[in-house]
């Protein structure tokens, strides 16, 4: 198994905008991309700003699979837009 966390900064005037293309990606994403066993998005209770985005794959083979389909090339980069500051993103494997 395969977890992603990624660390998100978003700019406060486009909390909003970004929630609807998050949205948009999460639905996207548990519908068409096999592999996928969770993909959800949370945010800080102290910073609205901040989100963090908890995915889970079968198998890295799965996530790359989804980085190249159409709606991860569409969407990720439109968000990416929206972002304050760089963020993190680590790439996990379960080992217990």
């Amino acid at each position: 198994m395969i977890k992603v966390v990624a660390k998100k900064f978003i700019k406060k005037d486009k909390i909003t905008e970004d929630l609807k293309r998050a949205k948009e990606l999460v639905e996207l994403t548990v519908a068409k991309d096999e592999g996928c066993i969770k993909y959800e998005v949370y945010q800080d209770l102290k910073d609205k700003s901040i989100f963090t985005i908890i995915e889970e794959w079968e198998d890295m083979d799965k996530l790359n699979k989804h980085m190249k389909k159409e709606h991860f090339k569409r969407i990720v980069p439109v968000i990416e837009e929206f972002t304050a500051k760089k963020g993190d993103t680590n790439i996990y494997t379960k080992i217990l």
